[in-house]
C-alpha cells in the first residue's frame, strides 16, 4: 500500500505544484497555530471554531493541523498524496460550510458579506492533481519509493 502512496514520476511540474500549494496554504496554518500574519494563534482559533462557529474541538483541531502540517509535508514531498487529500477535504468543507452562501467570487470590492469559494476550488484542483500524480521531482516520496524499488538514488 505505501508503495502506491509514495510512487511518483520524476516530474518537475508536480514539484512546482506541490511547492506553490504549500506556499499558499502555510500562512493560513501559521495564522491559526502561531498567530503569524495577523492570525489569532492556536487558542484564539480554537475558541473561534468551537465557541463562535460551534465546531466540535476535534474537527477544529484537525483543520488547524491540516493547514499547518500539510504544507510542511508538501514542502518535503513526504506523504504528498495524503497531505493533498486532507487539504482538499478541508477546503471542500470550508467552501460548503462557510463560503458557499457568499457566491463564487472572492470579496475583491468589499461589497459582499464574505469571501466566495473560488480560492477553495483552486486549492482543491491543485490538491487533486497531486493526489493523482504524487510529489514529483525533488520529493521525499520519490526518494523513498526509488529506494524501495532498489533503484539507485541520483
Amino acid at each position: 500500500m505505501w508503495a502506491r502512496v509514495l510512487a511518483t514520476e520524476n516530474t518537475a511540474s508536480l514539484a512546482v505544484l506541490r511547492l506553490f500549494l504549500a506556499l499558499v496554504m502555510f500562512p493560513h496554518g501559521a495564522q491559526k497555530v502561531l498567530g503569524w500574519f495577523g492570525g489569532a494563534g492556536f487558542s484564539g482559533t480554537m475558541d473561534m471554531f468551537t465557541k463562535m462557529m460551534g465546531i466540535p474541538y476535534i474537527f477544529g483541531l484537525m483543520a488547524v493541523l491540516t493547514e499547518f502540517v500539510g504544507p510542511l509535508l508538501l514542502v518535503a514531498g513526504l506523504a504528498t498524496r495524503v497531505a493533498a487529500l486532507v487539504l482538499a477535504g478541508e477546503m471542500v468543507v470550508a467552501a460548503v460550510l462557510v463560503h458557499l452562501h457568499n457566491g463564487f467570487f472572492m470579496n475583491w470590492t468589499g461589497k459582499q458579506a464574505g469571501e466566495g469559494f473560488e480560492y477553495h476550488i483552486l486549492v482543491v484542483g491543485m490538491a487533486l492533481a497531486l493526489l493523482i500524480g504524487g510529489g514529483g521531482s525533488w520529493s521525499a516520496d520519490r526518494a523513498l519509493s526509488r529506494r524501495r524499488e532498489g533503484e539507485p538514488l541520483r
